[in-house]
């Protein structure tokens, strides 16, 4: 396994993501190829969600707030934009629509990587492509019946683990700065054994815990005793 896949997963079990969030970093990761076609497929199936939505598409807009040595986050997230636009729910391309601008300022991107070679223009192209298809709305339901799905239609809820009652922002651009994990609800109390009464919950511990001890579970976990790589300390895909 990749020592940046290991690395994506541990801050994914260190930050609590949702599985809709843990889909979306991984189709929009730094390594070095582009998401596939069934992963991009999972996440498009759960923007009709209302909660799941508001999940992908604020690590979405997060994403693209990326710069410099971490183009891909934001080319890949574009790319995934463009996908969930056209097969996901209506409220992709709405919200898009709505905050256009953040889509348009990335054609100024900018990036040349160590070789010289100037990375910035995926990017920027990119940003071209989807402001141009989010401006003509005949080519989106166009291509949106191409794609053999009906925009707007109902589809089911393909995520038991979410819940229409569990609330967070709605995933614009203005959402999500300081954006972090939600805590998660309560939970109903226990049922006591001898029937009377119930035994109340302790409180939820995995709520910010010190980073040192999930970290070091979370290696144990992940690694199992084998060595830590010398990189672990760099930035995660």
């Amino acid at each position: 396994m990749p020592s940046s896949t290991i690395r994506r997963q541990m801050k994914n079990m260190v930050n609590n993501y949702s599985d809709a969030e843990k889909k979306v970093r991984e189709a929009t990761s730094n390594d070095p190829w582009g998401p596939s076609s069934s992963l991009m497929s999972e996440i498009a199936d759960l923007t009709y969600n209302v909660v799941a939505f508001s999940e992908i598409m604020s690590m979405i807009w997060k994403r693209l707030n990326d710069h410099g040595k971490n183009w891909r986050h934001v080319y890949k997230a574009l790319t995934l934009l463009d996908y969930l636009i056209k097969t996901g729910s209506e409220r992709v391309a709405l919200q898009c629509k709505e905050n256009i601008f953040a889509i348009q300022t990335l054609k100024d991107f900018q990036y040349v990587d160590r070789d010289g070679k100037d990375q910035g223009i995926n990017v920027r192209e990119k940003s071209k492509q989807l402001v141009v298809l989010l401006k003509d709305e005949e080519r989106l339901k166009g291509e949106s019946s191409q794609m053999g799905f009906g925009r707007g239609s109902s589809q089911p809820n393909l995520s038991t683990s979410y819940s229409e009652e569990y609330g967070r922002s709605d995933g614009s651009p203005a959402s999500y700065h300081g954006y972090s994990p939600l805590a998660a609800t309560s939970a109903p109390p226990l049922a006591s054994p001898s029937g009377g009464g119930h035994i109340p919950r302790p409180p939820d511990c995995h709520l910010n815990p010190p980073a040192g001890i999930i970290e070091a579970v979370a290696l144990i976990l992940i690694w199992g005793g084998q060595q830590v790589p010398s990189d672990m300390g760099k930035e995660v895909m």
